[in-house]
């Protein structure tokens, strides 16, 4: 896939950025070069690969479940403007 001027004026407009006119023929040629890496990477045989998570066979290490502050529930919501059941009450943002 090639690409042209008016191409990239079009991408940058649509990207809201502004780009100096003498910068156009740069990203004319580093865009093009991406689209073809892209179509390259596309004719590749992909049927046999198994999708990953990630790439490195890796777990991640857990701990132990348990407390370690105490609760201050009471304390942070004795501060609060209004509170019921244990839960912050806001104003209504959606109706």
């Amino acid at each position: 896939m090639s690409l042209d001027k008016s191409d990239v004026e079009k991408i940058a407009h649509l990207a809201r950025l502004a780009i100096n006119e003498n910068d156009i023929p740069d990203y004319v040629r580093d865009l093009t070069n991406i689209f073809e890496l892209v179509e390259q990477l596309s004719t590749a045989d992909t049927s046999d690969i198994l999708p990953m998570a990630h790439p490195l066979d890796a777990n991640q290490r857990l701990r132990a479940d348990e407390v370690t502050e105490t609760n201050q529930r009471d304390l942070f919501q004795s501060i609060a403007p209004k509170t019921e059941a244990g839960v912050y009450l806001v104003p209504q943002v959606i109706e």
